[in-house]
């Protein structure tokens, strides 16, 4: 069999040696013929500079260079439509995804598995917030998504050949990979391993902030609930200033003293105001949504092709 290792990588100079030592000799134990591809958004360091010399070494070595930063979706789904491979892994640059499991990975796609991804059992080197972010992150996706994405999973994986196929056909502007993946479906198994801390450099975004991107990302993009939370709200407000207005005019009526007057009327307006914006912001999530959907721009532009036929 032929395996292909997606790497998407951006200001990764000092992980691409390293990555590929340990790729490998693992890469040739497991698969007949094999190849890797760096997607590499533009990078500031030397990171391109890094992987040509690494492939005047190893003609496995390939790379697409895209013409500016798109991110990391939509470098994985690039090299996903350029690998050749009858089973296809996503792995970051970074090391914190041990190559070593991809042997465990490719047993597994010869039991029968079409995906097997990696699923975390401990998070080394990073800071209590992303893993209580994270973790409530995972449990929202998993009770409103429209689809079952496993938790504490990343985009490291494997994918046969027929699910490569599915998932780029797909076509979406805001790539969720482990969301489109479950969607695909076919037969999926996992594998446990311990993350550990980032080889070298530091991430690429907001530890904190870039989760919360990512979730929500998963959230609108895999479930409507959102919208029926508002709908539900809407309905039990009303419900509530109905209660409100009855309750005031049976007091005014019986001649109770109450408080009334520029506090009340403060804490109702702020109290409506903040639901009538929160309701507002879901809404133009799932409009902008649409919006980048309906332009169908592409969703990388490559500016060289390093080792494929068409380079």
């Amino acid at each position: 069999m032929k395996l292909s290792i997606v790497v998407p990588a951006y200001n990764e100079q000092g992980n691409i040696d390293a990555l590929y030592d340990r790729v490998s000799p693992i890469a040739a134990r497991v698969a007949d013929d094999w190849e890797l591809i760096f997607s590499v958004d533009p990078s500031s360091d030397d990171t391109e500079g890094e992987i040509l010399r690494l492939r005047e070494r190893d003609q496995r070595v390939k790379m697409l260079r895209f013409s500016r930063r798109f991110g990391q979706p939509s470098a994985t789904v690039a090299g996903l439509e350029a690998a050749t491979g009858d089973a296809v892994v996503v792995l970051d640059c970074d090391l914190q995804d041990p190559p070593e499991l991809i042997e465990e990975m490719v047993a597994r796609f010869h039991e029968g598995y079409e995906v097997v991804y990696a699923q975390r059992r401990s998070r080394a080197g990073e800071t209590l917030a992303k893993r209580i972010v994270s973790a409530v992150g995972y449990r929202v996706i998993r009770r409103i998504a429209e689809v079952e994405i496993p938790p504490n999973t990343g985009d490291f994986r494997l994918m046969s050949r027929r699910v490569v196929r599915h998932v780029v056909s797909l076509n979406e502007a805001h790539g969720f990979l482990r969301g489109l993946v479950a969607l695909v479906g076919f037969r999926q198994a996992s594998v446990l391993y311990d993350r550990d801390p980032r080889a070298a450099g530091s991430g690429k975004y907001n530890r904190f902030f870039g989760s919360l991107v990512i979730g929500l990302n998963g959230i609108i993009g895999f479930s409507r609930y959102p919208l029926h939370l508002i709908s539900i709200g809407g309905v039990l407000l009303s419900l509530f200033a109905v209660v409100l207005a009855i309750v005031y005019g049976a007091l005014k009526l019986a001649g109770v003293a109450f408080p009334t007057g520029n506090p009340t009327v403060v804490v109702l307006v702020c109290f409506f105001s903040g639901i009538q914006l929160l309701s507002l912001g879901v809404m133009g999530e799932y409009v902008g949504r649409i919006y980048d959907e309906v332009k169908r721009r592409p969703r990388y532009i490559v500016e060289s092709r390093h080792g494929f036929d068409d380079e």
